[in-house]
């Protein structure tokens, strides 16, 4: 095996990897930022890009820490100002896992939706009072979702750049 074939393998690993962090958004069990961040650490190292592949890694570094803050930080923040307590959105997220895996694909909708409700059901103890907190976490849910892949689109963008310039 010579040099190029060894980076081109270590290039689409590190390609298959990006894109399972980008699958990894909706699918629970993948750690979405990591995979992508960890793909293009793999290129950096065992690639060949030299100079130029440390500094889409570095790049890719402040993205991916600043997408896993901004995605615990500004959903929360939300959820605090609307008074959803953490308990709620850890039963959501329970059941939006065992949901996944009852109902694959749609069950992780159903059971996180299906959690979240319940827990402010028995919290509130009126069904009518759970719902509005039930849509603010499915919300949040959505809203961290979308850092989570803006952040992992990004990190993608970066990686294809510096295949192109190294």
């Amino acid at each position: 095996m010579s040099v190029t074939d060894a980076s081109a393998a270590v290039t689409v690993l590190a390609g298959l990897a990006i894109l399972a962090g980008l699958a990894g958004v909706v699918v629970p069990g993948l750690p979405a930022l990591p995979l992508c961040w960890g793909g293009v650490l793999v290129w950096a190292i065992f690639g060949g890009a030299g100079p130029g592949g440390w500094a889409v890694f570095a790049a890719a570094t402040l993205v991916a820490v600043t997408g896993t803050v901004v995605k615990y930080a500004w959903p929360g923040r939300n959820l605090k100002r609307t008074g959803v307590p953490t308990m709620t959105l850890l039963a959501g997220g329970l059941l939006g896992i065992i949901g996944f895996f009852v109902v694959p694909i749609v069950g992780l909708v159903l059971g996180f939706v299906g959690g979240v409700w319940a827990a402010e059901r028995l919290r509130l103890g009126d069904s009518r009072l759970a719902w509005p907190s039930t849509k603010q976490a499915v919300k949040a849910a959505g809203l961290s979702m979308l850092v989570e892949f803006a952040a992992c689109t990004a990190v993608a963008a970066l990686w294809l750049a510096g295949l192109l310039v190294t």
